[in-house]
């Protein structure tokens, strides 16, 4: 409650509105873009404690450190190990397989940097677990965030991904010029 409570107030003082849904579906991946910033990180948490969600969140395993990777556990963070072979796709896969609620986070660019284009992990789990898959916006230029679309991957790759980059079109990212409205 307390955290609601502080990421409304953070939101009110900076300008920041809620858009969207505020309900998930009880499983479900949840893309976040553009992600250009250190900032994304902070909106999205806040997002997710003014709507009431607690999702789990795929997040570099460098972060955790001693200290701080006991907070980002606790908060839902997973630590993804990058440079290793882990078949991550399979284990979130099983993950959502394996639970009765789960909404899965992830910022398929994988960095804050301009990429030429984005991690496609996210389609996989979301078509090899059969769950939806919604487009979390974080648009600075009007100071909105929320889900601005949800859909059930068609099993076409080029089609979905093309639908994925015109519903991101017109979001703008913190850091426009590290954003590539082309993501794959």
């Amino acid at each position: 409650m307390m955290k609601q409570l502080l990421s409304k107030l953070l939101f009110k003082l900076n300008g920041w509105k809620v858009i969207g849904t505020h309900t998930y579906p009880n499983k479900c991946m949840v893309i976040s873009a553009p992600h250009t910033s250190n900032w994304d990180f902070l909106i999205g948490r806040c997002y997710a404690y003014v709507i009431g969600v607690k999702p789990k969140y795929m997040i570099k395993s460098e972060l955790f450190l001693p200290v701080l990777g006991s907070l980002l556990k606790w908060n839902g963070g997973i630590p993804v190990f990058r440079k290793a072979k882990n078949n991550v796709v399979d284990q979130m896969v099983e993950m959502l397989n394996n639970t009765d609620k789960l909404n899965l986070g992830i910022a398929p660019e994988g960095t804050r940097t301009k990429v030429a284009k984005w991690k496609s992990g996210f389609y996989h789990i979301a078509t090899k677990a059969k769950v939806p898959v919604l487009l979390l916006a974080m648009d600075y230029k009007n100071k909105e965030v929320g889900i601005i679309h949800e859909f059930v991957p068609c099993g076409d790759f080029e089609k979905d991904m093309l639908l994925i980059q015109e519903k991101y079109q017109n979001i703008e990212g913190k850091i426009p010029e590290n954003y590539n409205p082309r993501i794959f």
